[in-house]
């Protein structure tokens, strides 16, 4: 493209924009939400958070300054920010037939593939037909909890491996959390002893992910025409940066659907979400049917195991910080339990200060601050604002999360303010997500985070290194992770350690997949 043609691009957009904005003056009374005044031309793209901060205190300064509903509009794009939990029940629950769509995200969605994912689909007949075979496999309380015994041995083997290496506990984490849901969407068995191939490529998927589906981090995304220009000119490398996240992703979906259908044209499968699908007639499978089975299996276990690493992550970085509250919950594991076996889930109901922890972690950092912009089918009126047809609606979770008037002194980790006879609001009915988009593997994220809090403190000891003057914080993106941190990990007794050793008897480790996975 020359400059001469750039330019006229460039002024044909402008045109476009001005014209809008002197129609939608004159036809619309009614005003949008407060928010800053935008400059001519661009709007408010002065006012988007700036690469590599942490999008969710950029826009809990707009609740101070607007309100808890308040707007910014770029190029005619109107984007609506929540940073109160009234609003997002309003609109995002009880109006959820208008606001369940996703915006469409040219860098994350279309260039690199996320479009279609479970998460990033507008609300379609796909969307609804994700959801429903998904609902299949995790859907309630006792589908997940087939998934229980499951989840209690590779609980048990992350306990050992903590034992072995405690200063990779991170790590380990991962390597739980990928065990469970690879497991489970294909019957794969990761690498027990090491780094599984499987395992880190879903990581660096989810990673890119985070960065690059964070709203207002891609000019292109509020310029789409942006990707037309050629790679060589100045300030396209995000083409590049697409082209090799594209094939970290697609590698990521494709590889392990290829080993399941490997595996059952041997005959040496095992039963997974995958296989339940294939088992059927898939000779008269549609491309579409296909595409259904694939991203579906992506979407548990990119989607599952990422947030829960990030939760757990949080939970141990919080627990070392706050010893009376480790002492509590290991005095009433002590109590219910005993010292002599770890806590199952048929002791959940008897751990109320455990379940309190759980919610505790979910609310003093939700795992997606921003969650995953909406969008709206519709014009809708909120408290005397428009909201226009086609506007992204920005769910500020952190803020409602460390709201002092639903969650007194928020930044405190305090367990007890979800116990007694008025426990403040569960965090399970906003870190989840709203409406018809709330996260479809909940349940079982719920139950892991559950089980692995109960049982690592069950038999260790979490303590902060030494001080370092610097408080650890928090890495920003779609899912939001602690910064790199190191704890001092130790077995409460050498009773305890044997507990911990004892899976190796109770459960040998299984022949790993990862030199199939390879050659996929």
């Amino acid at each position: 493209m020359g400059l001469a043609n750039l330019a006229s691009v460039l002024l044909g957009l402008a045109v476009l924009y001005v014209l809008k904005q002197l129609l939608s003056s004159r036809s619309n009374r009614t005003p949008l939400p407060p928010g800053p005044k935008g400059k001519f031309l661009v709007g408010n793209l002065g006012d988007l958070p700036s690469p590599g901060t942490k999008d969710w205190e950029h826009w809990a300064k707009f609740k101070q300054s607007y309100g808890p509903i308040s707007s910014i509009t770029i190029l005619g794009q109107t984007i609506v920010i929540i940073n109160d939990v009234q609003p997002a029940f309003d609109l995002l629950e009880k109006r959820s037939a208008i606001y369940s769509s996703r915006p469409h995200m040219t860098f994350a969605g279309e260039m690199i593939g996320w479009e279609s994912i479970t998460a990033m689909q507008p609300y379609s007949d796909r969307f609804r037909t994700y959801r429903k075979v998904i609902h299949q496999v995790l859907g309630s309380k006792a589908n997940a909890a087939r998934f229980n015994p499951l989840q209690e041995v590779e609980i048990r083997r992350f306990l050992l491996r903590v034992l072995n290496r405690p200063d990779d506990l991170v790590q380990h984490i991962r390597t739980e959390a990928g065990a469970v849901i690879l497991k489970i969407a294909y019957g794969y068995t990761i690498e027990p002893h090491g780094r599984d191939p499987l395992v880190d490529m879903a990581n660096d998927s989810m990673t890119e992910f985070s960065k690059a589906g964070t709203p207002g981090a891609w000019l292109v995304d509020t310029i789409p025409w942006l990707k037309h220009l050629p790679g060589w000119l100045p300030g396209t490398g995000f083409k590049k940066t697409a082209a090799a996240w594209r094939k970290t992703l697609l590698d990521t979906i494709e590889k392990p659907y290829r080993f399941v259908e490997e595996q059952m044209s041997r005959g040496t499968y095992g039963p997974s979400y995958v296989a339940s699908l294939l088992e059927e007639d898939t000779s008269q499978w549609t491309a579409e049917e296909e595409r259904v089975a694939k991203w579906t299996a992506a979407s548990l276990y990119l989607g599952g195991a990422d947030t829960t690493v990030s939760s757990l992550a949080c939970f141990f970085l919080a627990i070392a910080s706050n010893p009376d509250a480790q002492r509590k919950a290991q005095e009433e594991i002590d109590r219910v339990v005993g010292v002599h076996r770890l806590p199952t889930y048929a002791d959940r109901e008897k751990l109320p200060y455990i379940e309190a922890l759980v919610k505790e972690t979910l609310r003093w950092h939700p795992v997606a601050p921003m969650g995953i912009p909406h969008a709206t089918t519709q014009d809708d009126t909120y408290s005397g604002y428009l909201i226009p047809k086609g506007s992204l609606i920005l769910p500020n979770i952190w803020a409602m999360t460390h709201d002092p008037a639903v969650y007194p002194n928020p930044m405190e980790f305090r367990p007890e303010r979800f116990l007694g006879p008025t426990p403040e609001l569960n965090p399970y009915t906003l870190s989840f997500g709203f409406g018809r988009r709330i996260c479809p593997g909940k349940l079982l994220a719920e139950n892991t985070i559950f089980l692995s809090i109960a049982q690592s403190l069950a038999v260790f000891n979490f303590n902060k290194v030494e001080e370092t003057g610097k408080e650890t914080g928090f890495l920003p993106g779609v899912v939001s992770h602690p910064e790199p941190y190191q704890l001092r990990v130790k077995p409460r007794s050498e009773a305890h350690e044997a507990l911990i050793r004892s899976v190796e008897v109770e459960h040998p480790w299984e022949e790993s997949h990862a030199r199939e996975i390879e050659k996929v």
